[in-house]
């Protein structure tokens, strides 16, 4: 297996097998996502656009297996600025780690820790000194939680992320199990890069 970073035409290439994965990644807990290719072509736009995003893709072979994307966080303004007001924090000082998606089959292979790095990396070559990430937030008694569900916190600090108090986004879509799109509260983690 290879990750290897992609920018520009490479990073447009794969944006549709991007949108594939996270259909499928996101339909798992905690995210219970119910998915569909128009909608995933619509977001990943933002990365066509933006002149400084990445996409980390993970292969199996020449099969996208998983992928990390990220953009500047003033790309993401219009969805983020209201959840970091009050923060102090201008937005662009920020790196935005969007999604980290892998398939089951992958995992517990260290390609979480190379995402972050490659992701990391290019932001402190844009000259960024954050980088954050956000995380669906679900009720500890929700129906649908697998048993022994254990949460990716710990990853998380061990790379060096903590939450930030008071930053949380809202996004709407529609979960496995309900007939309509509902909101959704994601927690804000950050990291000071050095």
């Amino acid at each position: 297996m290879r990750v290897e970073v992609l920018t520009g035409a490479a990073l447009e290439a794969a944006l549709d097998e991007v949108a594939r994965l996270r259909i499928a990644v996101f339909r798992d807990w905690p995210y219970l996502y119910d998915g569909d290719l128009d909608y995933e072509r619509a977001y990943l736009q933002t990365y066509r656009d933006s002149p400084g995003a990445v996409l980390v893709g993970a292969f199996d072979g020449d099969r996208l297996v998983g992928a990390a994307t990220g953009t500047p966080m003033e790309d993401h303004a219009d969805d983020f600025a209201a959840a970091f007001a009050g923060t102090g924090l201008d937005l662009d000082t920020i790196f935005y780690c969007a999604e980290s998606v892998l398939l089951p089959g992958y995992r517990g292979r260290g390609v979480g820790h190379r995402f972050f790095d490659l992701r990391e990396a290019h932001a402190r070559a844009m000259g960024r000194t954050r980088s954050a990430f956000c995380a669906v937030e679900r009720p500890a008694d929700h129906p649908l939680r697998p048993p022994g569900y254990a949460p990716l916190d710990p990853f998380w600090r061990k790379r060096g992320y903590e939450t930030l108090e008071g930053a949380r986004a809202h996004f709407r879509w529609k979960d496995l199990d309900q007939p309509d799109e509902t909101d959704h509260p994601l927690q804000f983690w950050i990291k000071v890069l050095t």
